[in-house]
C-alpha cells in the first residue's frame, strides 16, 4: 500500500483537495466558508502541482458566489421548479390585462420565508 501511495502521490493529493473543496459548499456560515476557502487555497498553492494551482487561480474569480452558497442554500433543482411554475403562470396569463398583474401573480406564488 505504501508503494502504491508513493507512486500515486500527486493523484492522492488531488483526491484529498477535491474532498476538502466539496466541504466549502456545505459550510454552516459565511465566515466558516471564507476560512475553508482560505485553507483550501493555501493547500492547493503549496501542493506543488501546476494543474491544481492553475485551477485554484481560476476558481478565485468565483469564490464570492461559492461563499454565498453558505448563506443562500439554493440549488438548480429549486430554480428549475420556480421556472416551471412561472411558465405555467405565463401560459395562464393570456387573460391578464397588464404586466403588473402578471408580476403580482408571480410574487404571490413565491411569498418567501416569513421572518
Amino acid at each position: 500500500l505504501e508503494e502504491l501511495l508513493q507512486a500515486n502521490q500527486p493523484l492522492m493529493t488531488v483526491y484529498v483537495l477535491k474532498d476538502q473543496l466539496k466541504e466549502l459548499w456545505y459550510a454552516p456560515s459565511e465566515d466558516e466558508a471564507k476560512q475553508r476557502w482560505q485553507d483550501w487555497l493555501n493547500l492547493a498553492m503549496s501542493s506543488g502541482l501546476a494543474p491544481v494551482q492553475q485551477f485554484a487561480r481560476r476558481l478565485k474569480g468565483y469564490v464570492e458566489g461559492i461563499i454565498a452558497s453558505a448563506v443562500y442554500r439554493m440549488n438548480t433543482s429549486v430554480l428549475e421548479g420556480m421556472n416551471n411554475k412561472i411558465k405555467v403562470i405565463k401560459r395562464m396569463a393570456y387573460g391578464y390585462r397588464d404586466n403588473d398583474y402578471f408580476f403580482l401573480k408571480i410574487k404571490a406564488a413565491f411569498p418567501g420565508k416569513v421572518r
